[in-house]
Formats: structure tokens, C-alpha cells, sequence
């Protein structure tokens, strides 16, 4: 496809990279979903910067420090990650930032369980592999967090 008229405003977009960045975050979610580090890996730059200071990760610098940081922190963890209602923006050729309404559940093994409800805002840059994600921030507009009770 290439680039199309978007009619009345006369602004103009990218159907191919919008789809591809949409792709690329339905593969985040669903690499992180199933554990699939290896996968998971593939959607970042070498140096993304993600910040989960609201989520009570903090940020972390590097592909590499984030995946470790996941592992650890979902070990033995059932979560669900669904992803809305893109607002994709191509900033240039090889550039876009992106809003993701986002539900998330996490369930860990002794039961604790956490239901957010927030956005990643996020940006990508185009690679010779293709759109890799840049940077991330979690923005939580709130979160439940239940505890077991004790036996």
C-alpha cells in the first residue's frame, strides 16, 4: 500500500507501518502473555527505555535489563495484557509515537491478584528488522490489587 490521503483534513498516514506497529504490540502482549522471552525481545531496540514508575517497577534502560526485571517479577505468574484503541502517530519515516488503552491482569502463584486499568504511551522506531519499540511508560488510572486471605 503505501501513503494514502486521509480526505478531509488533508492530513496523510502510512497504512503499512500504522499496521505493522499494531502488530508489533499485539506480538509485546502476546510474547509477554505467554512467557516467551526470546519473542518478546524482538519487539524492543537494544536501548529501549521502559517506565513502569507507576506500576511500581520503576524504569529500566536496555532491552535486556527490562526482560530480566520481567522474569523475575513473573516468575510462576498468570497475566492477561489487552491492548485498545491505538492512537498511532508517524512522526517521520523511520518514527512514531503511539497511546495503547490498556487491561491488564496478573495473577501470581500465592494468589495475589492485580486488575489495571491505564495506557502505555510509547515510541517506535523503524529498524532494518522492522518497527521496534523505543520507549514505554505505563500511566495507571487505577489498579486492584487483592491480597489472599490468610488461611
Amino acid at each position: 500500500m503505501g501513503r494514502i490521503d486521509a480526505g478531509v483534513d488533508g492530513m496523510s498516514g502510512d497504512v503499512d507501518d500504522t499496521a505493522a506497529i499494531c502488530r508489533l504490540k499485539a506480538r509485546y502482549f502476546r510474547t509477554m502473555d505467554t512467557k516467551d522471552w526470546d519473542g518478546m525481545r524482538a519487539v524492543f531496540t537494544d536501548d529501549v527505555v521502559m517506565d513502569l514508575t507507576e506500576a511500581g517497577g520503576g524504569v529500566m534502560a536496555g532491552a535486556d535489563a527490562f526482560l530480566a526485571f520481567l522474569e523475575e517479577t513473573l516468575d510462576g505468574a498468570v497475566t492477561v495484557h489487552h491492548g485498545h484503541m491505538p492512537e498511532i502517530e508517524l512522526t517521520s519515516d523511520v518514527t512514531a509515537t503511539g497511546i495503547w488503552a490498556l487491561n491488564d491482569v496478573v495473577i501470581w502463584p500465592n494468589g495475589m491478584r492485580l486488575d489495571g486499568y491505564g495506557h502505555y504511551h510509547e515510541t517506535y522506531e523503524k529498524t532494518a528488522e522492522g518497527w521496534r519499540i523505543s520507549s514505554s511508560k505505563l500511566t495507571r488510572l487505577h489498579a486492584d490489587l487483592r491480597v489472599p486471605e490468610a488461611p
